[in-house]
């Protein structure tokens, strides 16, 4: 089992207060995070943007160990995930994550490359993790 953390330091009220996220590797450290980053304009980062970074490289990842098991190496994958933050009745809940995938994968035609990317998409452990309607746009370049 591989076992990789973040963690979070919050003080304050909700619309006020202020928060701090830090990931086990460093790459993020006391990162800041609060209401004006999440739903206003303010400067630092917010759940819904991590998670978009998560489930994009987890996809991207996927999406080449696929590729590799079917003896191919993509040139490039680029993927973007768009996550949705909607209001509900009782609060707010991530409704959406929509991925835009372009890759340049030489030797692969269309129709197996669809495939690879529906697998991946399915199949990621970020996708699998996330209870919301996961959609994407996947482009061979």
């Amino acid at each position: 089992m591989i076992k990789k953390s973040g963690s979070a330091k919050w003080s304050g009220d909700l619309k006020t207060g202020k928060g701090k996220v830090s990931t086990e590797s460093g790459v993020l450290n006391d990162q800041p995070y609060g209401f004006n980053t999440r739903f206003e304009d303010g400067a630092g980062t917010n759940p819904e943007e991590l998670i978009g970074a998560a489930h994009a490289s987890c996809f991207s990842m996927a999406l080449s160990m696929i590729l590799g098991e079917k003896g191919v190496a993509a040139e490039s994958i680029e993927t973007t995930a768009t996550v949705s933050l909607d209001k509900k009745d009782d609060g707010f809940a991530v409704t959406g994550v929509h991925l835009v995938v372009k890759a340049s994968i030489p030797g692969v035609d269309k129709s197996t490359f669809d495939e690879c990317a529906k697998a991946a998409k399915q199949n990621c452990p970020i996708s699998k993790l996330l209870n919301a309607d996961i959609t994407m746009d996947a482009e061979l370049a």
